[in-house]
């Protein structure tokens, strides 16, 4: 398993939280998904040999987020 932080602007409610974990949870390869409201803080728990650090990052902005560089 491999770990990918993440700051992610755009959020800010607890149901922004739950529409992240929710694009996110779902694709092959995510294990868990922690997110901090207050700084956009999200930790991906992932296996790299099934999903891509470069997937995750636009599963966010296809959910109307921005990964912050």
């Amino acid at each position: 398993m491999e770990t990918l932080n993440l700051t992610v602007t755009g959020m800010s409610c607890m149901g922004c939280v739950s529409s992240v974990k929710n694009v996110l949870e779902p694709l092959d390869g995510v294990a868990k998904v922690d997110i901090t409201l207050e700084g956009g803080k999200v930790v991906i728990e992932f296996d790299s040999a099934k999903v891509q650090p470069d997937q995750l990052k636009a599963a966010i902005n296809d959910a109307g987020y921005e990964v912050a560089a």
